[in-house]
C-alpha cells in the first residue's frame, strides 16, 4: 500500500490509506485485545493482530501518511468526544481520529474508523474536539492549526511510549 502512494496527491493518499485500514483492521477494544483498559498499539502491532481500537487506527493512518510524504505539520491525532447513537443522543464517548490540514488555517479533513469516507470536520457534527497532537506539538480545544501549546511527548506518555516502540520496530520518521 505504501509503495503505491508515492506519486499521488495528498487527497488521494488520504483516501487510500484510510480505505486500507478500514478494510484490513477490525475494531476490538483494548481490554479484549490486550487485557488492559488503554493501550496504544504501533502500526506493526495493529496490522499483526488485524484488530485495534480508535487510537490504533489513527496512529497507523498517521504513520502511513508520514511515510507517504505528508509533512507532520499537516497531520494531527485528535482526541474528541464522539456522540454515539444518532444526532439527538446525549451519549458521548472518548474517541480518536486523524486530522489533515492542507494549510495551517484550513478546515481539517477527518479520517475516522467509525466512518469509511474522509470528511471535512464541519460535516462531523458528532465530534467535539478536546485536544490534538503530532510529533511537533499539542493543541487544546478547537480544530484550527494555531501555535502548539507544548510538546506531546511531555504531556502524553502513551504517545511517547508508542513512538519509542515504533523506533524499536525500525519505524522512524
Amino acid at each position: 500500500m505504501l509503495l503505491g502512494l508515492t506519486d499521488l496527491d495528498d487527497l488521494e493518499k488520504l483516501r487510500r490509506v484510510n480505505q486500507f485500514f478500514q478494510n484490513n483492521v477490525r475494531f476490538k477494544s483494548d481490554q479484549a485485545l490486550w487485557g488492559v483498559s488503554d493501550y496504544w498499539a504501533t502500526p506493526l502491532e495493529t496490522l499483526g493482530k488485524g484488530f485495534g481500537d480508535c487510537e490504533d487506527y489513527a496512529i497507523a493512518k498517521y504513520i502511513s501518511l508520514r511515510f507517504a510524504g505528508i509533512d507532520d505539520t499537516k497531520l494531527r491525532l485528535i482526541y474528541v468526544r464522539a456522540r454515539m447513537g444518532g444526532p439527538h443522543s446525549s451519549v458521548f464517548e472518548p474517541h480518536m481520529v486523524l486530522g489533515y490540514y492542507a494549510d495551517p488555517m484550513a478546515e481539517p479533513l477527518i479520517l475516522d474508523n467509525l466512518v469509511n469516507t474522509v470528511a471535512l470536520a464541519s460535516e462531523r457534527t458528532d465530534l467535539s474536539p478536546v485536544f490534538s497532537f503530532n510529533s511537533e506539538g499539542l493543541w487544546a480545544g478547537h480544530l484550527s492549526a494555531n501555535q502548539a501549546a507544548s510538546s506531546p511527548t511531555a504531556r502524553l506518555s502513551r504517545w511517547r511510549d508508542v513512538l519509542e516502540r515504533m523506533q524499536q520496530d525500525g519505524i522512524g520518521f
